[in-house]
């Protein structure tokens, strides 16, 4: 049992050795932005890293993520070409995208495809990591969270001055009365 063990230890490290290089990419897709409203921008980033031997080939970024009916493309495109990747390289493409409505949705991968090595015909298919779902906020709801709200202060501004300003003119006007008689006594 424990030559079979050894001699299988061989094999294997002999055909570790024996493989042929060949390119292998991880994929990388972020949504760029904290918040995520109607009818705002949405920045995506795709990131592709070969960590193997040879260059990748014809590299094809395919994302199905957006469709047409719910977001509208604003920069950049939902499909990449590179020609080549090399080895311990990285490059990076970015979408801009307009949400059509709010609501719950899922941001799942994009589909990549390359050729292993420029000796081989075959094409691998990877996919990129998923950003997972997101949530898709009003835009009204966007804009009462985060506006300045300047009519609102004005309104309070407005509101609050017969409160503030009726104690001053009370004040203001015994003052002149008292100093008017203290200078009157004086003289």
């Amino acid at each position: 049992m424990r030559l079979f063990v050894l001699l299988a230890c061989v094999c294997f490290t002999y055909a570790e050795e024996q493989k042929l290089p060949e390119a292998r990419l991880l994929s990388l897709k972020k949504v760029l932005n904290r918040y995520l409203v109607e009818n705002r921008d949405v920045s995506v980033d795709y990131e592709l890293f070969n960590v193997g031997d040879a260059p990748a080939l014809n590299v094809k970024l395919t994302d199905r993520t957006f469709p047409p009916s719910d977001f509208d493309v604003v920069s950049g495109s939902l499909d990449a070409k590179f020609e080549k990747i090399l080895p311990g390289a990285n490059v990076s493409h970015s979408l801009v995208v307009r949400p059509n409505k709010y609501g719950l949705f899922n941001f799942t991968s994009a589909e990549v495809t390359y050729r292993i090595s420029e000796d081989s015909t075959e094409e691998r298919i990877s996919f990129t990591t998923e950003p997972g779902q997101g949530g898709i906020m009003p835009e009204v709801e966007y804009e009462r969270r985060f506006s300045p709200h300047y009519l609102d202060w004005a309104v309070f501004a407005l509101v609050s001055m017969p409160s503030i300003l009726l104690p001053y003119f009370l004040y203001h006007s015994s003052k002149s009365r008292y100093e008017g008689l203290v200078k009157s006594k004086a003289k």
